[in-house]
């Protein structure tokens, strides 16, 4: 398919994007927006210091583990073609609500005491967290149409808020709760609720007004020959390998610093604070990619920043544990707002926005994947954690050719 130069600030732009619907006072669909935002990483990362204790509880092996964070990230990749046909049928607003409903079954699920329920609940999440991963992008294309790459870095801050809360709380709750591991990570459903409920709002209104919300519903052409794209194929690559990068060490930095020596609930801690420094690429890498004509630098510079960090995880883990952590935090988080904001910046409407989130984030997170099972799997297999940092520094180069593409002056 054809790939244009994107219009410069000053010239004329494409097909203007329909009116804001404005569904429910601006204040209430921020406020929505931000609650949805909170549930999309915190039930993930609450589960990583949690992995050690499951694996004890079940007597599962390094491999099975790995597919307590795999199955969610797979099923994000199976779910996200299916999304756009669900907005077209059911409108944004109620897809919203209804998967961060299912997703809050899904946390509740993977607590019973069984093992495929666990597995099933891993499964129930990934498909909502799926859902609300397409659905965002285009509804934030939609409703901030200016301000796009802005709102992307608030709203991806804002996913990782989450994480790092969960993150830094799962241990605490466990003690405070009293119920283990299953009182922790089920509590984050209530979570869930309340952005159930701060959701609603913006169904109620859409109800009322139909004609509004079916005008917004036809937001611009679809892109043609999207799969055959290769700077859709470029925008991809970046998102999964980067994914497969932040998924693997979400599952297994904790246990990483705690094999080589390190007390758990300090090798917690250092997670949550990779984490809490996650917000501030989130946040500020959209807004400087917004400023840009070519985001080509940024995306190398991500890339850079990843492959120190790895390196140092690799060479020092207890020693350089806190340096290790700041570094990947900036690159993992400023990875993840810019792959975001590439599915904002790299199209003219809402619909592109949408089909080419669907894309992305299909292939991405097939992609990412294999990184948790397969970095249980190579451990068990070589009984240390080198092989699996050296082949993560390799997709690293991989992540900075594909930024490279990716970040052109172009719109699909």
């Amino acid at each position: 398919m054809a790939v244009t130069r994107a219009p410069q600030p000053v010239a004329t732009t494409p097909a203007p994007l329909p009116v804001r619907t404005r569904l429910a006072h601006p204040a209430l669909l921020l406020a929505g927006i931000l609650l949805v935002a909170l549930n999309m990483r915190a039930c993930l990362a609450a589960v990583s210091p949690m992995v050690a204790e499951i694996q004890r509880t079940f007597g599962l092996s390094a491999t099975a583990s790995g597919l307590i964070t795999t199955v969610p990230v797979l099923f994000q990749g199976v779910g996200a073609p299916l999304t756009p046909r669900l907005t077209r049928r059911f409108g944004a607003e109620r897809v919203v609500l209804g998967a961060v409903l299912v997703l809050g079954a899904g946390v509740l699920l993977r607590v019973l005491p069984s093992v495929f329920a666990l597995y099933a609940g891993c499964v129930v999440i990934g498909v909502a967290i799926a859902v609300l991963n397409v659905s965002m992008p285009g509804l934030v294309k939609r409703e901030f149409p200016d301000r796009a790459a802005t709102m992307t870095g608030v709203y991806s801050t804002t996913m990782l808020v989450g994480a790092t809360l969960a993150a830094g709380t799962s241990v605490p709750l466990e003690h405070a709760l009293g119920g283990g591991w299953r009182a922790s990570l089920g509590a984050w459903s209530l979570l869930a609720l309340v952005a159930a409920v701060a959701w609603l709002p913006q169904v109620l209104r859409s109800r009322q007004e139909k004609a509004a919300v079916a005008a917004a519903s036809q937001p611009g052409k679809p892109i043609e020959n999207l799969w055959k794209s290769p700077l859709a194929w470029q925008i991809s690559l970046f998102m999964g390998i980067s994914s497969l990068l932040v998924y693997t060490l979400v599952a297994w930095m904790p246990t990483i610093l705690a094999d080589h020596g390190m007390d758990r609930g300090q090798a917690g801690l250092v997670f949550a604070f990779s984490n809490l420094v996650q917000v501030a690429g989130a946040f500020l890498v959209p807004l400087l990619a917004g400023r840009m004509t070519s985001q080509r630098a940024l995306a190398v510079t991500m890339a850079a920043l990843n492959g120190l960090g790895i390196a140092l995880l690799l060479v020092a883990p207890v020693s350089g544990a806190w340096v290790s952590a700041a570094i990947l935090g900036v690159a993992q988080g400023g990875s993840l707002g810019l792959g975001l904001a590439f599915i904002v910046l790299r199209t003219g409407t809402a619909a592109g926005a949408a089909q080419l989130g669907g894309m992305s984030q299909a292939i991405g997170y097939l992609v990412a994947a294999a990184g948790p099972v397969g970095a249980g799997a190579l451990h068990q297999l070589t009984g240390g954690w080198e092989a699996t940092l050296v082949l993560m520094l390799v997709l690293v180069a991989v992540v900075g050719a594909a930024g490279l593409g990716a970040g052109r002056n172009r719109t699909l």
